[in-house]
Formats: structure tokens, sequence, C-alpha cells
């Protein structure tokens, strides 16, 4: 039975599923930013687990594979060694799963604290898209927007 699921679990098939999976969390976001449904779901532990469970499978097959996680630490090095780190699709994916889930983090959070300032969802739609799309230049514009409905410019809240 192990095996079947590790045959079909692939690299691209779990690429597929995340970027599939994260659709309706995102819908949620933008669409029912304040319903129960959506905080129960989105603002939850949930999409965290899921993605968790998604990049401790990665990284536990990466594992029995041999991958040399050592040589992560060069991507500090320089963006010539970066471009070799994502040259490996266990790194990619792993990367990618980081990726989805601190962009959903955020997007959760700017959807709650922009209810709680009660900005419109209308107005949330474009930061919450960009963010889905483009992460910190969403966060950056939903700053923006932050700042008239809370009338006060702070570098923590």
């Amino acid at each position: 039975m192990l095996d079947q699921i590790s045959t079909y679990f692939t690299i691209e098939m779990i690429y597929l599923w995340l970027n599939i999976g994260v659709i309706p969390f995102w819908l949620m976001l933008i669409f029912l930013p304040n319903s129960k449904l959506g905080s129960i779901l989105v603002s939850s532990i949930f999409p965290i687990f899921i993605l968790g469970g998604a990049y401790i499978y990665i990284f536990y097959k990466s594992f029995l594979g041999s991958y040399d996680f050592i040589n992560n630490f060069t991507l500090y090095l320089g963006i010539r060694d970066l471009s070799v780190l994502f040259s490996n699709q266990e790194f990619l994916i792993i990367f990618w799963i980081h990726f989805l889930a601190i962009n959903l983090f955020c997007g959760s959070w700017m959807s709650r604290d922009g209810s709680k300032l009660l900005i419109s969802k209308y107005i949330m739609f474009f930061p919450l898209l960009t963010t889905y799309f483009v992460g910190p230049l969403g966060i950056f514009i939903y700053w923006i927007i932050r700042i008239f409905y809370a009338k006060k410019i702070s570098l923590y809240d």
C-alpha cells in the first residue's frame, strides 16, 4: 500500500495538488472573509497542517533518496549556488511549499486585520490577489491601504 501511495505522489503530482489545493483557501479569503467556514478552514491550523504534511513527506522522501541536505546551506554563498539548488526538484518543491504556506498565512492575517479595521472586502480584493501571486508586493499594497484605515503609521502592531 505504501508503494502505491509513493508511486502516485510524485513531485509533479504533489505540485499539481498543492497549486489546486490552495485555491479554495484563497477564494474564501477574498470572497468570504468574515464567514464562519472561512475562519474555521483558512484562519486555523488546517491549511498549514496540510502544507506541513506535504513538506514533511517531500523531506522524508528526499532523505530516503540520500539527498545532500548540507549542500542546501550553499544557497547563502551566491546567486549561482542558489540556481544550482533550484535545479533539484526536491529542493524546488520544498521551496514552493514554503512559499505557498507563507503567502497563505500572510493572506489570512491580512483578511483578519482588514476585518478588524472594517476595510471593505472589495478593497481587500486587490492586495489579497496580489499576495497570492507576488507575496511581498501584496503585503506592501495592504500596508498602504491599512495606513488610511488605521489612521496611524506604526512599525509594529
